[in-house]
């Protein structure tokens, strides 16, 4: 996953999230904060660029004060192709599972893919 930094970048990011909402709410509510000077330490991630097919947000990892506190280790996404959500969830280290986390987004079928990955792993979502 890149981190996107450069406020041009950012800049597009918005644009192109503004095009497809309601559903990129969640991610388009942070990269804005991001954008014009992240007074909430937060960092916008995409799988490529400028072609993504999913954005991440979330705190910064140095940020994190409780590994256990799922509100502070907040996660917004939006996904083009569910085969993206499906593979940050399994096997990228943006989605560490050291940490519990919450993951937001308005899109159909983020809870049953989120429910696959953790019954593949053995693991409980509430």
């Amino acid at each position: 996953m890149l981190i996107l930094k450069c406020p041009a970048q950012l800049q597009l990011l918005e644009e192109t999230l503004r095009k497809s909402l309601p559903t990129t709410l969640p991610v388009l509510g942070t990269v804005m904060t991001v954008a014009r000077g992240n007074p909430a330490s937060h960092e916008v991630l995409v799988d490529s660029w400028p072609h993504f097919r999913i954005v991440l947000t979330r705190l910064r990892p140095e940020d994190h004060r409780d590994p256990r506190d799922y509100y502070t280790n907040q996660l917004s996404v939006f996904y083009r192709d569910k085969g993206a959500l499906q593979a940050l969830l399994e096997g990228t280290e943006a989605v560490t599972r050291e940490r519990a986390f919450q993951i937001m987004g308005m899109q159909d079928g983020l809870d049953e893919a989120v429910q696959e990955v953790a019954s593949a792993r053995g693991q409980k979502v509430e």
